[in-house]
């Protein structure tokens, strides 16, 4: 007889496999051999997304229904521990059987948790969730969480992602201070509170994105990777009443090797006007993002502050922000006659997008070659084709304090 392949492989390798596959698959390797039959429920890996019922979206109803009774169908006979359960599928809304799973996992020893309710209300997470006394990752989309009284944090864990979330005041604050070990933290739009305590001895990546109005930092001396990011202006109402003041947000990231300031949080910072230099300069940040609007003398005086005071900066990168391509200029002094003080001696690599050819643009690259004594690339990706050669051999004609600096020109 030949040799059955499949049936001969070792256990370990069949686990392997049965990983890799979308749980639909993997429970259909049960007609293969006796060998392989209910292999799939001894997975610790359980993942139910648009792969586990790929219906047409026209069908919802079908599509949810098919994906209650998998879900259902594959914890009834599963028989091994959970170390990962994800739930995310675009038909899936807040209802009473995900309660019921929730309440199922938390009587195993799951590390890993990751919840994403596409439509409807955001869902209002059981108290059970907080029991999960093994999570070492916790990731939500679309969830209303109100922590009981007796939740005293989840002590194991390192990676919490908050996406679309509503959460009061007090339980944020208690949820972040009660997970000593958490080294990642992202917030995007979320409800419920505008001020935010970040108390953290172990934090090292924080990502946040929304509409609030402060932020502090407490115990976070291991805080290296920052992106922040305001969804709002001026336009928006009166949010930069209660701006947070430059000395107060930097001073608290003495550490912090990666920033990224995103949307309109360089206006936020700018709010009131922006001194020459931080009272404590960001000796340990290498690398700089930020979306920036060339048009606005605030925007101008908030980042070259930044720039003054990151004596060891060796790459940044710059976007300008595209809803402000045809605004009428404003700016009317000079990078170069202005800031000629402001030297960025270990600067290696720039790059700059979304630009148009203004002259307070144009201004601003030749300040960077005049003084950055050791760039090697700037990259450069305009706006549109619009007066793109005439842009380029601008740029060319620029002196440069390095001569190994060259100028890369992108294609829009």
């Amino acid at each position: 007889m030949e040799l059955d392949k499949l049936s001969s492989l070792p256990g370990h390798v069949i686990d392997q496999i049965l990983s890799q596959l979308p749980i639909k698959d993997a429970v259909r390797t049960s007609v293969l051999s006796r060998k392989w039959r209910y292999r799939w429920a001894k997975i610790p890996h359980l993942v139910f997304d648009n792969q586990c019922v790929p219906v047409p979206s026209q069908d919802q109803t079908s599509g949810k229904n098919k994906l209650i009774h998998i879900i259902d169908h594959v914890l009834l006979l599963h028989n091994g521990p959970i170390q990962k359960f994800k739930l995310s599928h675009r038909d899936l809304i807040g209802i009473s059987d995900v309660d019921r799973w929730i309440l199922y996992l938390s009587r195993s020893t799951i590390k890993e948790f990751v919840l994403e309710i596409w439509k409807g209300q955001r869902y209002k997470l059981p108290s059970c969730l907080f029991s999960f006394e093994n999570l070492i990752h916790l990731e939500l989309f679309n969830c209303l969480l109100k922590p009981p009284s007796t939740f005293k944090g989840f002590r194991s864990l390192k990676s919490l992602d908050l996406q679309h979330v509503t959460l009061a005041q007090d339980a944020f604050e208690n949820l972040i201070s009660s997970c000593p070990l958490l080294e990642k933290l992202t917030l995007m739009n979320f409800d419920g509170f505008t001020h935010l305590k970040i108390d953290s001895p172990n934090l090292q990546f924080f990502d946040i994105g929304g509409v609030f109005e402060y932020i502090s930092f407490e115990n976070t001396f291991q805080l290296t990777l920052v992106s922040v990011g305001l969804y709002a202006n001026r336009s928006d109402g009166d949010m930069f009443l209660e701006a947070i003041k430059w000395h107060r947000f930097f001073t608290n990231l003495p550490h912090v090797r990666r920033l990224e300031i995103q949307c309109h949080f360089l206006k936020y910072l700018a709010t009131g006007g922006a001194p020459r230099m931080l009272p404590k300069p960001c000796s340990d940040l290498n690398y700089l993002s930020m979306r920036i609007n060339f048009n606005d003398w605030e925007e101008n005086s908030a980042a070259l502050c930044i720039l003054s005071s990151s004596p060891n900066l060796l790459e940044l990168e710059l976007l300008a922000r595209a809803e402000e391509h045809n605004a009428v200029e404003k700016v009317t002094y000079s990078w170069v006659e202005d800031h000629y003080k402001c030297h960025l001696e270990h600067l290696r690599l720039v790059k700059i997008a979304g630009i148009s050819g203004i002259r307070s643009e144009l201004d601003f690259i030749r300040f960077l070659l005049l003084y950055s004594p050791l760039l090697e690339r700037m990259t450069i990706k305009p706006a549109s084709l619009d007066g793109g050669w005439d842009l380029m051999k601008e740029l060319l004609r620029f002196r440069r304090a390095s001569v190994q600096a060259e100028i890369v020109y992108l294609d829009p």
